[in-house]
């Protein structure tokens, strides 16, 4: 028997259906962004430990009272009478009682006491970073935009700032307003003239980098029509050119920060900064000198909270220029 011959046109057996076409979704610019950085495996290790640090400072005082840390409360029997106050035992004295050990001459928990200061250096180091970055991103952005005389005036006035002998000026005003000054004493003085004279003497370096980025938007199509349509300077500062400045005062804010808290430890060191019995790390580090040859471990805890904190955020900020920047592949 021969095969059914098969008409010419008939239908072809039908294929089985293929699934659902999956739906092609567009990243935004802050996906893309979030999935560079997460590639930087240093950058991410750098951002959780910046994220500890500020949970650190943060819960300092519920931490404390948790497990019975008390940042001024003196040891004198773990220390030996007979060697100046050295503390008793290996390496500073450690023990289950005290991880990190006392501190030689009063008996004070050294981990107690770093926790205690983590706060009052990122208080610092923050609040004057906002300092900064307002001065510095309102006078950038006008200086850029208006460009002519006020960039000009604006540009030369950061030139002054930046001539400036900073330094010796915290130096010399932190000391003269040790006893107290617009009806504030003690901690809260301290901290208001640090964040003051940091924040205010650092806005040009904000300054620059905004004015830099608002001479090339400016000339951008969406400035263009935001002046087409009748917008008026304000508008176009503060609505067109600061949304696109975020990704920069963001990655110079992390790298700000840790400069930050270096010189607020440097003023501390010198006797200038946070005054005890506030804990601070500059200040234990000033307190080592004297026995860092009997005791080392006093000097090594403190260095490495300071060289942990400003490793971490700069490397969370080179992560987030890496990833905010458009150029990267």
């Amino acid at each position: 028997m021969t095969a059914p011959i098969e008409t010419f046109g008939s239908a072809p057996e039908a294929e089985p259906a293929a699934g659902p076409a999956k739906k092609i979704e567009g990243r935004s610019l802050s996906q893309i962004a979030w999935l560079r950085f997460k590639r930087d495996k240093a950058a991410v290790a750098g951002g959780v430990v910046v994220i500890l640090l500020v949970l650190l400072a943060v819960l300092a005082k519920p931490i404390e009272s948790v497990f019975g840390l008390d940042p001024d409360a003196f040891h004198q029997d773990l220390l030996d009478a007979n060697l100046g106050g050295i503390p008793l035992g290996d390496w500073g004295g450690m023990s289950g009682d005290h991880l990190l050990g006392v501190d030689p001459q009063y008996g004070r928990d050294i981990l107690s006491r770093i926790i205690e200061g983590s706060w009052v250096s990122l208080l610092v180091a923050f609040g004057a970073t906002l300092l900064s970055n307002a001065i510095g991103t309102v006078l950038g952005v006008i200086a850029g935009y208006y460009g002519g005389w006020v960039d000009t005036v604006i540009s030369r006035l950061m030139d002054t700032f930046l001539a400036f002998p900073l330094l010796l000026f915290a130096i010399s005003i932190s000391a003269s307003l040790q006893g107290g000054a617009f009806g504030l004493h003690g901690l809260p003085l301290h901290i208001t003239v640090l964040i003051f004279v940091i924040g205010f003497f650092n806005w040009p370096y904000m300054g620059r980098i905004v004015r830099g980025q608002t001479l090339s938007l400016r000339e951008r199509e969406f400035v263009d029509a935001a002046r087409s349509l009748g917008a008026r300077g304000p508008f176009i500062l503060f609505k067109e050119l600061l949304p696109n400045l975020v990704g920069p005062i963001l990655v110079y804010s992390t790298l700000l920060i840790p400069t930050n808290i270096l010189f607020e430890a440097g003023l501390s060191f010198l006797g200038v900064g946070i005054q005890p019995p506030q804990a601070s790390w500059g200040g234990m580090l000033s307190d080592a000198i004297t026995f860092y040859q009997v005791d080392p471990q006093y000097m090594i805890v403190p260095g490495l909270a300071i060289f942990i904190t400003v490793l971490a955020f700069n490397l969370l900020g080179d992560g987030l220029r890496d990833a905010l920047d458009p150029k990267n592949n």
